[in-house]
């Protein structure tokens, strides 16, 4: 048990870096996941005999549990305990995995992948709320920068990690290597990191309902598209309107829908909604493409996607500070531009492709879109509303990233017309991604121009956030704001 209290840790101390080594460690499982599961679908379709909606669901399964429930997450750490919380999360998450890697159907996988998804909805909101609660506020920035330079250190060894395991050991141990990382990471936590709560939260009531509504309808929604469906569609939308109604009328909603009030934290939303479906999307077949068509082998694939990452983990503190200066509507116009570009490249990419003739550039591309646009997008959801509701906009824009992207995996294969085995066909597969990409481009080019129609020149970027590379691709990164942050992100006059 630590001996010293919340918020009077330093740095330079023991205890201080176990706490960086515990939340590094619980973080680092989900970030592997969501860089490495993508490169094994080839292999764990081939594996389990499985078509392309079990390779579908072996995303989404996870991506619904966690979109679903990282509100709710947070909410329950602030209660309880955040230790106590992220320690259950790890462990859930741990089982989750143990359960993907013996899996001996794709039934089981995919509630496997569910479990594990809540799992993540536990831990994800814990790990950066910890370094907040737990540092003494002169070496709280300082904390966070670590923490997430050494989680950027992840993301990028993640699509080695995962090819090297896919091609070696085989796909199961992406998911197996999770139990030893969650058993080194428990101890540390229980015995390192101090309990803290959010006092606040004690008389608050949980949205049970909400969050149960919530997913149902996003479950719905994914299975009608995923079947197709069209009544499990329909029904998804109806329970979606019954959410809406019921969030109006609670007193205490789990998404708080006067917080839409805020012109600018909408548009970035509908922003984020179209940036994401498109990554989504777009990592889902890339993957896909590079091995069914491109040859590649597992550990290629990932490696060949890795430029997005290391742009990413270079960059985007730059980029934040540009946007602090010139404001956000250029980065968040300019920025889906260019991922746009790059996945247009990507049309060169078919049999036998040069890596740097035809991969790269259009990697290289969509990286400096995810680095101009990334962090921008986040500094602005936060300077969109008053600080006491800025850790609720950080959540409702991360929820809204991950529902984006799991839509898309659900309904660009049916709109691209893929097939069930289309996996298992060169030829066809490549057929239906040529007529994917251009639909990822045309989303992230209608984000543009929400952005440049949306996001007012007077508006000010905001304050710089710390570079974490668990925004890049899958959502936008969950901000914890204390009572200890100085004053609110202001709307200040941005340039002429």
């Amino acid at each position: 048990m630590a001996d010293v209290p919340p918020g009077e840790i330093r740095l330079s101390t023991p205890t201080g870096r176990w706490v960086i080594l515990a939340t590094v460690l619980g973080s680092s499982m989900a970030l592997l996941d969501s860089t490495v599961v993508n490169v094994a679908l080839p292999r764990i379709g081939e594996d389990l005999n499985a078509d392309m909606a079990v390779l579908q669901w072996t995303v989404n399964a996870y991506m619904l549990a966690l979109a679903g429930l990282i509100l709710l997450g947070g909410a329950l750490g602030d209660r309880y305990g955040r230790r106590r919380i992220f320690v259950i999360g790890v462990i859930w998450f741990a089982l989750g995995s143990l359960l993907c890697g013996i899996a001996p159907n794709d039934v089981i996988l995919v509630a496997s992948r569910a479990i594990q998804g809540i799992g993540g909805a536990l831990l994800t909101p814990g790990s950066l709320a910890l370094i907040q609660a737990s540092f003494h506020p002169d070496d709280r920035a300082r904390a966070v920068g670590l923490w997430s330079g050494l989680g950027g250190v992840g993301a990028a060894i993640g699509p080695f990690v995962g090819g090297w395991l896919v091609d070696g050991p085989g796909w199961r141990w992406v998911f197996l290597i999770n139990v030893p990382l969650a058993a080194l990471c428990v101890p540390v936590a229980l015995r390192h990191v101090p309990e803290s709560r959010d006092p606040r939260a004690h008389h608050a009531h949980f949205d049970i309902l909400g969050a149960v509504l919530g997913a149902a309808a996003l479950t719905l929604v994914t299975y009608g598209l995923i079947a197709p469906l069209w009544w499990a569609g329909a029904a998804g939308v109806v329970v979606g309107v019954v959410f809406v109604l019921v969030e109006r009328h609670r007193p205490e909603p789990m998404l708080p829908l006067s917080i839409f009030r805020s012109r600018l934290f909408t548009v970035v939303n509908v922003v984020t909604l179209c940036v994401y479906a498109a990554f989504g999307g777009f990592f889902f077949l890339a993957a896909l493409q590079l091995q069914v068509v491109s040859g590649y082998s597992a550990l290629g694939a990932g490696l060949a996607l890795l430029p997005t990452t290391v742009l990413m983990l270079l960059f985007s503190a730059k980029s934040g500070e540009l946007a602090q200066r010139i404001g956000p509507r250029i980065p968040l116009t300019v920025g889906p531009l260019l991922c746009a570009a790059g996945m247009l490249l990507m049309l060169r990419v078919g049999e036998n492709p040069s890596y740097v003739a035809d991969v790269l550039p259009a990697l290289v591309v969509m990286g400096l879109g995810m680095v101009t646009l990334v962090a921008p997008l986040t500094a602005t959801v936060l300077a969109s509303v008053e600080t006491a509701r800025a850790g609720i906009a950080s959540g409702i824009n991360n929820a809204a990233a991950r529902a984006a992207g799991l839509l898309a995996v659900a309904a660009l294969p049916l709109l691209a017309g893929m097939g069930p085995e289309a996996y298992r066909s060169a030829q066809e597969f490549g057929e239906t991604f040529r007529r994917a990409m251009p639909m990822c481009a045309g989303v992230l080019v209608l984000g543009a121009l929400i952005a440049a129609v949306g996001v007012r020149r007077g508006v000010s970027g905001g304050p710089r956030p710390e570079c974490r590379l668990n925004c890049g691709v899958g959502a936008p990164p969950l901000e914890s704001v204390t009572p200890a942050d100085p004053k609110p992100p202001a709307l200040s006059p941005g340039p002429p």
